[in-house]
């Protein structure tokens, strides 16, 4: 490390290159899946990197590696109990659409909102086809379409606007 800090990048490179599979070995002993092993280690490493100046050569390499090690290994574990705590695991239940019934009422929805986006002016229909259902950024509806940017917001707007009015008028009695 004492020459890695010196600028020699070949010893900073077999540095962590020997370092890395002690780290493995470390970080096993806390996590038992194979990703949060490797994740771990990257993120030591990472803190190795990031800190390295902070090494007094004059003190041994390993005691300051563990704690570092040690201290990035309980952070990603409190991290990973915090959002444990917050999830919910899924169930067919929490599913939108776990009917088969309902996924056709969808598919209809979306063949009665596509018939009636057939019933805008070209200029809001085109602007809607392009923002909302193909999810394009203004600028590149803006290439697509030959409209400037302005005119894109504008007649999104008013169809967006119309569309709304439509949609109400068709759900009341």
């Amino acid at each position: 490390m004492a020459h890695a800090q010196d600028g020699d990048r070949a010893a900073y490179h077999r540095l962590l290159q020997e370092i890395t599979p002690y780290l493995r070995s470390l970080a096993a002993r806390r996590h038992r899946d194979p990703s949060d092993v490797e994740d771990a280690v990257q993120d030591v490493l990472l803190t190795v990197h990031s800190i390295r100046q902070t090494y007094d050569p004059a003190r041994p390499f390993a005691p300051w590696l563990v704690a570092i090690a040690n201290r990035r290994f309980v952070d990603r574990l409190r991290r990973q109990s915090r959002r444990r705590e917050r999830e919910v695991a899924l169930t067919p239940e929490h599913e939108a659409f776990c009917e088969p019934q309902t996924n056709l009422e969808a598919g209809r929805d979306r063949q009665e909102l596509e018939g009636i986006v057939d019933n805008l002016p070209p200029a809001q229909r085109h602007a809607i086809r392009l923002l909302k259902l193909r999810e394009m950024s203004l600028r590149e509806a803006a290439v697509v379409s030959g409209m400037s940017v302005t005119s894109l917001k504008v007649n999104a707007h008013r169809a967006l606007k119309k569309l709304k009015k439509l949609l109400v008028d068709r759900s009341e009695p």
